[in-house]
């Protein structure tokens, strides 16, 4: 019985843990293609991908979970460029652009 309980609190913990997670999934794939749009340039193939996951403290001295997200991105529609999105906790800490060419 106990076992049970044991399992079954492990397993609503990771969902929590995942459900989590793709909540700050959308938060940096909206604020990438935020960005992108403010600059210009297209965000391709609409997607963010985790590169990393760690812990950091903030500014507060407060523990956080940092996630590291990459992207891509075109600034002509010839070539590609990545981009990394970096989460601390639910809060965009940055969103970074390779240097890429602009065709005005």
């Amino acid at each position: 019985m106990l076992d049970d309980l044991i399992l079954i609190a492990l397993l609503l913990s990771a969902y929590l843990y995942w459900l989590s997670g793709q909540q700050v999934k959308e938060v940096a794939f909206k604020a990438v293609r935020s960005h992108c749009l403010s600059l210009e340039v297209q965000m391709l193939d609409e997607y963010v991908a985790l590169k990393s996951i760690r812990l950091k403290r903030d500014q507060a001295g407060k523990i956080r979970v940092q996630r590291i997200f990459l992207f891509e991105f075109s600034s002509t529609g010839n070539e590609r460029y990545n981009g990394v999105c970096i989460m601390l906790g639910r809060q965009v800490e940055a969103v970074r652009m390779e240097p890429y060419r602009f065709d005005g």
